[in-house]
């Protein structure tokens, strides 16, 4: 997912606020297609996939008028969109007649209860890493050298031949598709789809990710991911150790605190993030003890 969003805002520099609405997209619609059409899992995440490219480019036309923080404004409110019609649209939840509010997805045949954890781990990484390469490999093309040429100047991007346009929409659909990925394997790893799980809050924990992790890297987009999600359980394990005390009474507000102290730092300090900081340390350790 945070692949997803840097592809658009750290290599096309086109802002979006709406990363847990097309993350429910993705969510949704794979579930629904498992549950009540009996499509086979792998052709449900692809379908999902597309259909959230799909909805991510018809959001992202008004990145052909908008900018900065207008545009954030507009993403944000495909956000609130995405998230009422979930909410409201019973139809998606529907279960007998009857709309449930939530989905239940069946668990994989082959997970098993003892091993639940173990094997969504195997699932996952190879997952990622062709989630990875493929990012990666997509800026060594046309497509993807048109997406930062748009994010460094348009307007000498378009002089030069790239279709605004096409480009624009383009990011929005290929970045939406890997989002769509995202929350389509979160549905059989949750085994429940609830509009809770995509709330404003994820489309700030992503854009966190790949802020502390380095806009314009995929490498930083992992770094990011894991810098946010290792940081509440080691907080929690301080508060733990920290018991009766005023830290541990006080936990929520100082995750939050940490939470934000840390992006504020980066931003900052080093504002190409985790992975600028990791390329200093490899030219260090490569050329020490000379200078250069």
């Amino acid at each position: 997912g945070a692949v997803g969003l840097n592809i658009l805002v750290g290599f096309t520099g086109q802002i979006s606020l709406g990363q847990g609405g097309f993350m429910a997209v993705g969510a949704y619609t794979c579930a629904i297609l498992s549950t009540r059409a009996g499509v086979p899992v792998p052709l449900a995440i692809v379908i999902a996939m597309f259909v959230t490219a799909g909805i991510g480019a018809l959001f992202g036309l008004p990145a052909l008028r908008l900018k900065g923080l207008y545009l954030a404004i507009a993403t944000l409110a495909s956000q609130e969109i995405i998230m009422f019609v979930v909410r409201r649209w019973g139809f998606l939840t529907e279960k007998d007649g009857e709309a449930k509010g939530y989905i239940e997805v069946p668990r994989l045949p082959f997970i098993e209860r003892e091993t639940f954890e173990v094997q969504w781990y195997w699932i996952l990484l190879p997952v990622t890493f062709l989630a990875v390469l493929g990012a990666r490999n997509l800026f060594r093309a046309s497509l993807g050298r048109s997406f930062m040429a748009v994010r460094d100047q348009d307007i000498a991007a378009e002089a030069i031949g790239v279709n605004l346009t096409r480009a624009k929409v383009t990011a929005f659909a290929v970045s939406s598709a890997f989002v769509g990925l995202a929350g389509s394997l979160g549905a059989y790893y949750t085994e429940i789809v609830t509009w809770e799980r995509f709330t404003l809050d994820v489309s700030v924990t992503y854009l966190a990710m790949i802020i502390v992790g380095g806009l314009g890297s995929i490498a930083g987009s992992v770094y990011g991911a894991v810098f946010i999600l290792v940081l509440p359980p080691l907080l929690t394990e301080l508060g733990g150790k920290a018991s009766g005390s005023f830290i541990a009474d006080q936990l929520p507000a100082i995750k939050n605190a940490v939470f934000g102290i840390a992006i504020i730092a980066f931003l900052l300090v080093e504002p190409r993030g985790l992975d600028r900081i990791w390329t200093r340390i490899k030219d260090y350790v490569r050329f020490w003890p000379f200078r250069y």
